[in-house]
């Protein structure tokens, strides 16, 4: 495995973690341009503005939301690294779902996704962010769906 390679493993694993302590400054220093695409929902978030503003709106309902990370690899050609892991969190905030509300239940979840970071060629800054997910996963896992 390459140095950019590990650089690149590293600085996902480094982002994964800084997401779980909330220290937004650092998770933005990871990347070269932040920019989140959330393959679920549809959303994307691009620009630092808008990527804060997704970190303050997803912990609302889910402060503790963290991640464990399953697997990690690396694809030299496509300059991205894809990760397997689980999402857990407990809901202790309120829940928009489809122009709904829904309470905080004290439930915890944890689901199965996975993502890709792409970096910009030669460099271990991330340019984006790819959630991919089943956005009932989370419904289910905490009896809400």
């Amino acid at each position: 495995m390459t140095d950019l390679a590990e650089r690149r493993l590293q600085t996902v694993r480094d982002h994964m973690a800084l997401e779980i302590t909330h220290d937004w400054d650092a998770v933005i220093e990871t990347f070269e341009h932040p920019r989140y695409e959330l393959y679920g929902s549809g959303q994307i978030f691009d620009g630092e503005e808008q990527v804060r503003k997704y970190f303050a709106m997803s912990r609302i309902p889910f402060p503790d939301q963290g991640n464990e990370i399953i697997a990690l690899a690396h694809d030299d050609e496509t300059n991205i690294v894809f990760v397997e892991f689980w999402l857990t969190g407990t809901h202790l905030g309120p829940l928009k779902v489809k122009g709904k509300t829904i309470e905080p239940t004290g439930r915890k979840f944890k689901v199965r996704m996975a993502g890709t970071f792409e970096f910009a060629p030669g460099s271990d800054k991330i340019i984006c962010e790819r959630p991919y997910y089943d956005t009932g996963a989370v419904l289910r896992a905490l009896d809400l769906g």
